[in-house]
């Protein structure tokens, strides 16, 4: 039988696994942009990727691609979390601005 606190700890468990998400997806996109386009472009400039030097290549380029393909895996696993503590958009209430616009 749920206790009146428990929303509240679904609430809880959800926020937290969705900060840990966020704090994994900025911990790759940091290594990449900051890592591997400025500590690392020696080591990776001796890489060539079409002509061009990978430490070059993943400053201009690759740090950017990584950012987009993070995007996505983002909105997957935070769907995944939305199932998982069953959220749902339909279930929320509606705002004053969204009751007006449908009447």
């Amino acid at each position: 039988m749920p206790t009146p606190d428990t929303p509240q700890k679904n609430r809880q468990a959800y926020w937290r696994e969705n900060l840990r998400i966020v704090a994994w997806l900025m911990a790759v996109w940091f290594f990449v942009s900051y890592g591997c386009g400025i500590l690392f472009v020696e080591q990776l400039n001796k890489i060539e990727l079409d002509g061009f030097k990978f430490g070059f290549w993943m400053a201009q380029q690759g740090s950017i691609y990584v950012f987009v393909v993070l995007i996505f895996i983002y909105v997957r696993l935070m769907n995944r979390l939305d199932k998982k503590y069953s959220f749902n958009e339909k279930d929320e209430p509606k705002t004053e601005d969204e009751s007006q616009e449908q009447a």
